[in-house]
């Protein structure tokens, strides 16, 4: 049995062209959303306020492209686990487009001084697209989750391709994977905290605006080391990748800045959404210092021959087709001795 080239199947075409229609319905919803508000507002569209629309185009624009990236990467590599989180992924994105339902609700219902002379005629006009967002959202992830279904039966066997029958290498390959997935998302859960603190709130000429740029490539180049680093089982790379990791939980203090008296309002039309994403954020990086542990702990003790056929480094990873009764090849045994030819029956 040879695995199908890529976009050959029912469910592997099926599931980007789900995901391709979703993406282009909801940025429209959003765009027109942020289009009505701004010609609405006109000039006031820039208090502060206000800017919670332009950063929820942003992030969504990121969420879809960040998604249709790892779904290709995902079918690419045949990789289950992947295929697995961005199904958690697209969860997590109808929770942030509900959110923003209440959002733009309180931008538009609590600018002060008032920004519009009928906040209620401009609610009535938005609120339609912003319900429609979570709505696709929902039910194109049933939709992803028939399609999984099947991605899984198909891609299923390939993890038994790659590293064999062998319980402990099996093991090994899974947590490595999931390590690599979870480095993916931390680096979207950081730009999205980002690009709202950047957009949303922080002033160009404070500490704290400098203190966040310069955070974004330090935070780059360490999810960079750590994917290096278990890849190459590279010990000293990945010991200050890990130490580096738990210093960067501590961005878990904005929470309090989130809801302090003396800074509470600067973030009163994105303060659920931030709360949510640097939550996640901090729990995603937990987990993954968690998962990189393990995987620290597997160098040198078979961690790279497990992946030594891993589809990412090898593109020869479709098995040349057996004709019926081939006594050619000679299967590998754990013990490392040839088996015996044996007949396949198919």
């Amino acid at each position: 049995m040879a695995v199908e080239p890529l976009f050959s199947t029912r469910a592997q075409k099926a599931f980007i062209i789900t995901m391709l229609i979703e993406a282009i319905v909801v940025i429209t919803m959003v765009a027109l959303t942020f289009g009505m508000v701004e010609a609405d507002v006109g000039a006031a569209f820039s208090q502060l306020g206000y800017k919670t629309l332009p950063c929820y185009l942003a992030l969504f624009i990121l969420a879809e492209m960040f998604e249709l990236i790892m779904a290709f990467d995902a079918l690419r590599l045949r990789n289950v686990i992947q295929l697995m989180g961005i199904i958690i992924f697209h969860a997590a994105l109808i929770v942030f487009s509900a959110l923003q339902v209440h959002e733009t609700n309180v931008a538009i219902f609590n600018c002060e001084p008032s920004c519009v002379s009928d906040p209620n005629h401009l609610w009535d006009k938005v609120e339609r697209f912003l319900i429609v967002a979570p709505c696709i959202i929902a039910a194109s992830w049933f939709f992803l989750m028939f399609w999984i279904r099947q991605l899984y039966a198909e891609f299923g066997w390939v993890i038994f391709h790659v590293v064999g029958a062998n319980p402990k290498f099996k093991s090994m390959y899974q947590y490595y994977q999931i390590f690599i997935c979870l480095l993916k998302f931390d680096f979207f859960c950081f730009v999205g905290v980002t690009m709202q603190l950047l957009i949303v709130v922080l002033n160009r000429d404070s500490a704290e605006f400098g203190v966040t740029i310069a955070a974004i490539p330090v935070v780059l180049l360490l999810l960079a080391g750590c994917a290096s680093a278990v890849k190459h089982e590279i010990k000293w790379l990945m010991a200050i990748s890990l130490a580096l990791m738990i210093a960067a939980m501590s961005y878990l203090y904005k929470l309090d800045r989130f809801y302090a008296p003396s800074t509470e309002e600067e973030y009163v039309s994105t303060r659920a959404t931030l709360t949510v994403f640097t939550v996640v954020a901090f729990l995603l990086l937990l987990t993954t210092f968690a998962i990189g542990i393990k995987c620290f702990r597997d160098f040198d003790k078979g961690l790279d021959e497990s992946k030594a056929h891993d589809l990412g480094r090898n593109s020869q990873y479709l098995p040349t087709p057996k004709t019926p009764g081939d006594m050619s090849e000679r299967p590998y045994s754990p013990g490392g001795v040839p088996l015996q030819p044996q007949i396949s029956i198919e």
